[in-house]
């Protein structure tokens, strides 16, 4: 899925190979435009603390962080993000053109 959505986005560049908070920091300096995290799993949910930092970091650098719906992380519930369906984390600009590209590869499956 996150091939499809970045080729959709007009994104060329080899993706980071790197951790999580790694990538935030990346999103939130430049160095990448997009962080995106989606489990083809129904069981699957995202932790809080693989998240938590890099939102605050991400958000505090003028990037933008939802859910793949679009919803804000909700890191109330506990350990797991059991509220939110994968991560979207962009410098903000192409944030809407990342979430409509991750709603038609989504609606295709």
């Amino acid at each position: 899925m996150t091939s499809r959505v970045v080729t959709a986005v007009g994104i060329t560049n080899e993706p980071f190979r790197i951790d999580s908070q790694a990538k935030y920091a990346a999103v939130a300096r430049g160095d990448a435009a997009l962080y995106l995290r989606h489990s083809l799993s129904k069981t699957y949910i995202e932790k809080v603390w693989d998240h938590a930092a890099g939102v605050i970091v991400t958000d505090e650098a003028g990037g933008r962080v939802t859910d793949v719906n679009g919803k804000p992380l909700d890191v109330t519930a506990g350990r797991q993000l059991e509220n939110n369906t994968g991560i979207v984390a962009t410098n903000g600009l192409i944030h809407d053109r990342v979430l409509a590209a991750v709603r038609e590869v989504l609606s295709r499956k």
